[in-house]
């Protein structure tokens, strides 16, 4: 069978490669699942927000959407789980942070009371007063011991403070199971 050159048929062209359909479709704004950007030139969408038929049709592929008129891309989010691991660890490095500025704030309210000699104004007024029994007081403000008691409120903080975070995590995870979590909406305005 011979074939004339009006007969044939051209091939059918290469399907084209995935990078070049990925910077096609890079230019695009970024939605969520199955959405349509509002805006102009949109085209009408359902309740869903799902891409109504022949919405890519003719003349719609391909082209281009300015980001400035499709508005701020807005998306839905649910915080379901949070894991007790890693709010552990957050908590502790958080809580050790927290211990730190309680040993720096309590021995930086000590130079400065010190400074303005209250502790010495203080047993001068105890031993004027004449109570011998106060001015065994004034041994439980040196500044040895006002570092070991703060300290030990550091420690008890640390200790606190993280297995607080953590039965939080736990707690959160049992509340979202029945009502489904916090939601949040995030733009990117």
């Amino acid at each position: 069978m011979s074939t004339t050159p009006g007969d044939r048929t051209a091939p059918p062209p290469p399907p084209p490669e995935r990078g070049a359909r990925e910077a096609r479709t890079s230019t695009l704004p970024r939605t969520t699942a199955g959405s349509v950007p509002p805006g102009p030139g949109a085209g009408g969408t359902g309740a869903t927000g799902a891409r109504p038929a022949g919405a890519a049709g003719a003349g719609g592929a391909g082209r281009e959407v300015d980001p400035g008129l499709a508005g701020p891309r807005r998306v839905r989010l649910s915080i379901s789980r949070i894991d007790p691991w890693s709010a552990m660890k957050l908590s502790f490095l958080l809580s050790v942070a927290v211990g730190i500025m309680i040993v720096v704030a309590a021995a930086l309210v000590w130079f400065v009371l010190d400074s303005m000699h209250v502790f010495t104004d203080i047993e001068e007024l105890l031993t004027d007063i004449g109570s011998a029994d106060f001015l065994q007081l004034m041994d439980y403000l040196a500044f040895d011991r006002v570092m070991s008691l703060a300290t030990v409120v550091a420690v008890v903080d640390i200790l606190l403070m993280t297995a607080l975070g953590t039965i939080g995590a736990f707690l959160y995870n049992i509340v979202a199971a029945l009502v489904g979590g916090l939601h949040l909406t995030l733009t990117d305005d």
